[in-house]
Formats: structure tokens, sequence, C-alpha cells
């Protein structure tokens, strides 16, 4: 057996985990299992983690299977664990050995088939979410920044506005006395928020502009996108003083170029916040020196499928063709085309979106790949360039960020030689942080969240010509860090 526990932060200080405590009934339920001869130890690894998003997807015990061997790993999310009940922990260690050994537990809802994560119903719920922004905050009473840390977005800080500003200033000077400065002057946001930020970039671009003497504001072009329809309407509504200056796009951000290939080596700045972490994701995990693709199927627990079924008037097996429904159809539509489970129209609607999101967990499988190179991170990127990533000795387990990786490879042909990508979100920047504590998928409010895996968009960028750099972004410490590339000198 091999015990590997990834939150060391949490051994040590004032409020340090009592870990004998916490793993004893683990291991008391593993040795005292009345089926034990059927469990080959040997084979099992008990992998100890702290999930700190208090609304997540997996249980607080689980098993996961290795596809075609008798290796097993038995989950433990130390967070909802330590100082639990000893017999409750143990009781969920010895459920979670029997529903294996049944073939999976035969009383959850399931959503959906075995696949790569990034397929999953999780990311039909986050583009639900989207979609429909305004039905959930309308449901909530509260808008959607309110899920970030601190309820705000911090990007949009001046100082580093003023900054980038500054250094923008700076090569348009250089350009403009070398007689090669465009007319038109493109900067692109993916991922407008509430335009928050778009209005203090803007605010900030004119009061500096003035003071600089070159007019640039009038030759200035800011391209406003996001997949929100909701969000660009609030974002618009923000920045309406400098409308003479702002353009909108509805767009998907992983494909940039569907929308914005007139720009194609002309924008000097694309900004990117809290966008990346929200895009689908793969893991790949490496066990016993082999690679192996984190496969997952979402499900309703028993007791969230039972009320929610109950609530509907019906059978609990039904709810996934509702749910097929609510993700294809929206909350508006789906209350239209079932009104006899929906009285109360589209709020009854949005109450079974939400339960059902409260409910949604993920089962997780390992699956061995053929090799790397069998493997696509995005289109035209092999999975090879994870290789010196997972290559750090010992078993790993990491995210492909493939939705992020998507992006950015289609984002970056959209600069101009002079031109730089700025990105704030919450960025793994070095494989070893993988090791030492969970980095999701995680939900918030209505969508669902994971770090970023920084050193694979770095390796893109350098085949592609790009120097990519990451800064924490406060200097007061936090998770979010300033990614920028831009063309290798």
């Amino acid at each position: 057996m091999l015990v590997e526990i990834r939150p060391t932060s949490r051994l040590r200080g004032k409020s340090a985990v009592d870990l004998s405590a916490a793993l004893a009934p683990v291991l008391d339920a593993l040795i005292a299992d009345p089926a034990a001869d059927d469990l080959d130890l040997s084979r099992l690894r008990v992998f100890v983690d702290w999930i700190q998003y208090r609304n997540g997807f997996s249980a607080p015990v689980e098993l996961r299977p290795v596809v075609g061997s008798a290796a097993l790993e038995l989950a433990v999310d130390l967070r909802r664990t330590a100082g639990s009940d000893p017999d409750g922990v143990a009781t969920a260690v010895a459920a979670a050995l029997h529903a294996h050994r049944s073939g999976g537990p035969r009383d959850h809802i399931t959503l959906e088939e075995w696949g790569p994560t990034r397929h999953s119903r999780i990311w039909g719920f986050n583009t639900l979410y989207w979609l429909h922004l305004r039905h959930w905050e309308e449901a909530t009473g509260q808008g959607y920044e309110s899920a970030l840390p601190g309820g705000r977005s911090k990007a949009r800080d001046v100082a580093p506005v003023r900054e980038t500003i500054a250094g923008l200033f700076a090569i348009w000077d250089g350009l403009a006395e070398r007689r090669a400065l465009p007319e038109e002057l493109y900067v692109v946001e993916l991922g407008v928020g509430n335009g928050g930020q778009a209005r203090t970039w803007l605010d900030t671009f004119v009061e500096m502009d003035r003071a600089h003497g070159r007019d640039y504001h009038r030759r200035l072009h800011y391209l406003m996108c996001d997949y929100s329809p909701h969000v660009l309407e609030l974002a618009r509504a923000e920045v309406a003083e400098h409308r003479d200056r702002v353009s909108s796009f509805v767009l998907d951000a992983r494909r940039p170029l569907t929308s914005l290939a007139f720009l194609r080596f002309k924008a000097f700045f694309v900004y990117i916040s809290n966008v990346y972490d929200n895009l689908p994701t793969d893991e790949i995990a490496t066990i016993g020196q082999r690679e192996h693709l984190v496969q997952s199927r979402a499900y309703l627990p028993a007791d969230a499928a039972g009320a929610v079924a109950h609530r509907l008037g019906v059978p609990p097996e039904g709810l996934r063709t509702l749910v097929d429904k609510l993700l294809r159809l929206g909350p508006e539509l789906l209350a239209e085309a079932a009104p006899q489970h929906f009285p109360r129209g589209t709020a009854d609607a949005v109450e079974f979106w939400r339960d059902c999101w409260q409910g949604l967990r993920l089962q997780e499988r390992y699956v061995p790949l053929q090799g790397l190179d069998t493997y696509e991170i995005a289109p035209g990127i092999s999975g090879e360039l994870l290789r010196p990533l997972l290559s750090t000795g010992g078993d790993m387990r990491m995210h492909v960020s493939n939705g992020a990786a998507t992006s950015f490879a289609e984002t970056l042909p959209l600069l101009h030689p002079y031109g730089s990508l700025q990105c704030h979100d919450i960025v793994v920047t070095d494989p070893h942080q993988y090791r030492v504590s969970f980095r999701g998928p995680g939900k918030y409010d209505g969508s669902v969240v994971n770090w970023v895996n920084g050193p694979l968009l770095a390796h893109i960028g350098a085949r592609k010509g790009f120097d990519v750099a990451f800064a924490p972004f406060a200097p007061d410490g936090g998770h979010v860090v300033t990614m920028t590339a831009q063309v290798r000198d």
C-alpha cells in the first residue's frame, strides 16, 4: 500500500491537521474489510488531498479504479474527513469498497457515460450558466462576481493599467517616429466580466493620452469579447461613455480567430482575466511510470436525486432525460417543453437547474494511454509537450488545460509584432505545485474552475516564437498570477 499526502502545508502550524487521527479510520477500515481477500493492498494507493472548494464535485471518500489492472486509488478529502466521526469515515470507506465490487453505486443517477473530463456534463452546466446568467442572477439575487474570492476581480486595479498603457505609448511613439505606426490601434479584451476592467482601462487611457499629447485615443479601437450575451450587455452599459471607441463580440474564447481573424498581426494588446480557468480541461496522470487519462462521468447522489425527482413528480431515473433537455434547451424552453414538471415556468426550471448543480458529482477512473503522442492537447498540438512536465520523478497528476491551450494558440496570431498578451488568472507556474495541493475542478456559484497549466502554455508559446513569463499579480501575495506573452526578440 502506498499512502500519498498532497496537502503538506496543512500538517504544520497552529491549525495543523492531526494526520494520525484522520487516517486511522481509513486504514482500519481497509484492514478490517470483510472482503479483504479480494482487496490487494499492494496495488492500493491512498491518495490524500485537501479540496478547498466547499462546493466541489467529489465525495469525501471515493475509489478510482485503474482500468485494465487490479490497481485502485482510494481518494480521501482531508478537509472533510479530518475531525469527522471516525465511524462515519470508516463506513464511507467500506461503502466505497462495496460499490466498487458491485460495479458502482446502484442508487446514483449517472448523467453520462465515461469519457474525457473536458467532454463531461459539468462543462455543459458551465456553458448553461454563462448563456443564461441573467436567470441565475435573478434567482440568487446577486451578481456572478460575488462568487469570486473577495467578491470582485482584482484585475481592475488602476496601477497595473497605468503601467500597461505607458508601455503601449512607448511602443507607439517609437513606431510613429519611424512612420511605422498603423492608423488603427487595436486592443482586445477576452472575458469582459461586467465591464469594470474595460471602464477602468478606457478612463485611464483617456486621462493619460491627454497628458501624453499624441491623440492616440482618436485611433483606438477597444474590442470587448465574451461568451455570454448578458455579460456583454452589462459591459456595454458600463462603458457607454466610450461607445465611439468600443466594439463588442460574442465569441467562444477557445476559438477567437472565428470572429477576430481580421485582426491577425494587428492587436497591440490582448487582455484576458479569469477566463482560462473556466475552460474545459482533461487531466493526465502518471501511475507506475505509465501515462493515464483521467476519465469521468457526472452523477447525482441518491439523496439529491431523490429530492429533486420527488419535487418534480418523476422517477429518479427520469432526471437524466430532463438534464439533457435543460443543457440543450436552457431553462425557458425547458419550462415550455415540460409544463407538467415546471408549473411556474422558467422560475421552476431554474430551481431544477440550481438543485442539480448543487448535487452534481463526478466519478473518476484512470485509463492507460498508448502513448502521449496519441493524445491531442489542442488542434495541432501533440500530447508529447506534456512529457517534460510529467517526467519529474514519481507519480504525477496535472491539468492539460485543453481549452486554455486552444485559446492561447489561436490568440497569439492576433498580436502585432510589437504586441503583447497579458492574462490574470490562477496559474500553476511550476509542475511541483501539482504535487502539494489540489488544483480543481471546483465549483463557483454556477460555473467550473480549474488552475491553468502555465508551464504547458509556456511550451506552446515558445514553439510559436513567443516568450512567456509569470509574475505574482498582487505584491501582497494571493493566488492570481500575471502571465505575459510577446514575440521573442
